[in-house]
């Protein structure tokens, strides 16, 4: 793909377009700057201390964590390569540190995408969320140590069931301190489940779309990487996890923790399928997990997820509001900043409550008229009340997706319209499109009009046909490059922003190297038995054991359960029982199954170093194991 254009400045259009969103700010908050002052006082409230470098080496040999690579954010003037609002942002998430946020609270904020807080109980630490990253977690725990005293680890609880709210854990405490119960793993009921399984079946294809919500791959510049509207980059060492010792099963159950009592709020299908906000009424302290934080959330990620409650979100920030906004002087959450006082609490969570409730009914009202998700998108717009304040605006989800995203949750991908009940794929739609249109030269040429013109959308809609039905043509693959990039220039949201620069990126430089997806061995270790018959099933190549029938019993020695496997009809599937008459019989641990599957190691090494045992016929466990697909990143996304 040589000769394909570099980054392009932002055009004449864009930084219209940037200078006339500015403007809609100051008329929308009627502020003489287009971001609540007081929040620029919030981010920087109770600062202790800072990391002395920024600088975090990872455990894995690579940088984990850099804060100095966006110093560039730290002037008000705002390039014309980035929307006004999501400067504002960006400038917001960049503070970082370690934060007092009330007497025995702190939070350690901006090394990590996330937050963890750190709560001084009568003998130790408290902390919530241990981020994503051992090394981000371990310097956080470091730096609370060194500057406010050290304390053991009592306790850790995980809000919910996403890797960057657990993925540090090993961080901050050690397994052998929880198995010797010097420290509690708390979490809500179906955590555990959740957190190794939403992300698990569709791993490998999802762990690449997250490269373009998250921006991983861009450098960090004004026309490049900035933020991702939640918080700043993801520290890149390993995930871990402990699994929880104690499980919230409903709410309004208490725990006094070292000292510390805690009022627990189940939220389930919210932000995540196990999630829970909690209050400390000693305190007048309200945690909301990720549920109402300082941005507009997604309904459904763009990396790819299960489609979030919309209404339910809205009813739970409503009964937290009821339950705990009378008396709650604090609310903090696991990304962003905390908001003090009561009656900045109550407007918060009213106006987070209103957000979610106004796109799940206004959604529904107008599919109820006959309009398609994309007309609906097109059709909304936030209410002044809700544009008045930066909270409720879309720097991580977006409207235009969300609207979308509750249509699908009612009303399924289909908008009811049989020409796009079988339509072509895009490929062959392509090709189609542009011989209609009069060859690939030709719609290049026509798209360089409207490129000019600062028809951004309907540009990169055409130019689409051209790169995937002639993926060789030089001049389209630029042309969209520098489409998608204008386009991203443009985007409120951080998250719309990566993916466009992320796709103009690739169409200039090709996707990333092929590397095998792995799952990570602490998350190897939580899977249960079922999850892992559900991997192999999804890695069965249904065209190779065409006419096969196949039964494999298993003893796991490790769990003492016995499990049947049976492959019929090209589908596998798994029960909890031991079959009369299995083709073959296999005894392992449940541990060596799922390092096998895991890329650790295989059967027939397994079998050698007397790991497992065969009765029957080895060729039957072969019909199965033998035709395994093997998935690896670098997935094709803005080209065939």
């Amino acid at each position: 793909m040589t000769g394909l254009q570099d980054r392009k400045p932002a055009s004449a259009h864009t930084i219209a377009a940037n200078r006339s969103a500015a403007q809609q700010l100051l008329v929308a908050g009627a502020r003489s700057t287009p971001v609540d002052a007081s929040d620029r006082d919030r981010v920087w409230r109770g600062l202790v201390a800072q990391h002395p470098t920024g600088r975090i080496e990872g455990s894995n040999g690579h940088l984990a964590v850099d804060v100095n690579e966006l110093a560039f954010l730290d002037t008000e003037e705002v390039p014309g390569t980035v929307h006004p609002a999501l400067w504002e942002q960006a400038r917001l998430n960049r503070a970082h540190g370690l934060f007092e946020v009330a007497p025995r609270l702190w939070q350690v904020r901006g090394y990590d995408i996330s937050n963890i807080s750190f709560i001084a109980g009568d003998t130790g630490w408290i902390i919530i969320d241990p981020l994503t990253s051992v090394d981000s977690a371990r310097i956080s725990l470091e730096m609370a140590n060194e500057h406010l005293g050290e304390r053991p680890v009592v306790a850790v609880i995980y809000t919910h069931s996403h890797a960057d709210h657990f993925g540090g854990v090993l961080g901050v405490v050690t397994e052998e301190a929880v198995e010797a119960g010097k420290c509690q793993v708390i979490a809500p009921v179906g955590f555990l489940h959740e957190a190794v399984s939403e992300n698990l079946l569709a791993g490998p294809i999802m762990n690449r779309r997250s490269s373009y919500q998250f921006g991983t791959r861009l450098p960090a510049a004004p026309d490049g990487y900035i933020d991702c509207g939640l918080g700043k980059r993801i520290a890149t060492s390993g995930i871990t996890l402990i699994a929880p010792t104690h499980d919230v099963v409903e709410t309004g159950q208490e725990m006094t923790i070292d000292g510390v009592r805690i009022v627990f709020q189940l939220t389930p299908e919210t932000e995540a399928p196990a999630e829970m906000n909690f209050y400390f009424p000693d305190f007048g302290w309200l945690c909301t997990a990720e549920n109402c934080t300082h941005t507009m959330h997604n309904l459904v990620p763009i990396r790819g997820a299960k489609v979030r409650d919309s209404l339910a979100w809205s009813k739970y920030a409503n009964e937290a509001l009821v339950r705990y906004g009378q008396s709650a002087n604090l609310v903090f959450a696991s990304h962003h900043w905390p908001r003090w006082g009561n009656r900045d609490v109550q407007e918060f969570l009213r106006l987070q409550r209103d957000l979610y409730r106004w796109m799940h009914d206004q959604t529904l009202r107008f599919a109820n008229h006959g309009m398609t998700p994309q007309e609906i998108a097109e059709h909304l717009e936030l209410p002044p009340e809700l544009q008045a304040q930066m909270h409720t605006r879309g720097f991580y989800g977006d409207l235009v997706h969300n609207v979308k995203a509750v249509f699908q949750r009612y009303l399924s991908w289909y908008d009811g319209n049989p020409s796009r009940l079988f339509a072509l794929p895009p490929v062959e739609a392509g090709r189609r499109y542009v011989e209609f249109m009069g060859g690939a030269d030709a719609v290049v040429a026509k798209a360089q009009v409207c490129f000019e013109a600062g028809e951004y959308r309907w540009c990169a809609e055409v130019l689409n046909h051209v790169v995937f039905g002639y993926p060789d043509h030089a001049g389209a693959r630029a042309l969209q490059a520098d489409t998608l990039e204008q386009l991203g220039y443009q985007a409120q949201s951080a998250t719309f922003r990566n993916a466009f620069l992320s796709g103009a990126m690739e169409l200039r430089e090709g996707p990333p190297v092929a590397r095998g997806n792995t799952i990570p061995g602490q998350m190897l270790r939580s899977l249960t038995i079922d999850q892992v018959f559900d991997l192999i099933g999804v890695r069965l190549k249904s065209e190779d054991v065409a006419g096969l029938h196949v039964v494999v019993g298993w003893r796991f020695t490790d769990v003492d359960e016995d499990w049947t496997l049976e492959l019929s009809n090209r589908a596998l599937s798994a029960f909890p029982i031991a079959p009369e008459a299995p083709d073959v019989r296999v005894v392992i641990s449940a541990e060596v199954l799922r390092k096998i599957v895991g890329g650790m190691t295989n059967f027939v090494d397994a079998a050698a170093a007397g790991q497992v045992g065969l009765e029957g016929d080895p060729d039957a466990l072969r019909a199965i194991f033998g035709h395994l697909d093997r998935f690896v990143g670098g997935q094709a996304l803005v080209e065939p």
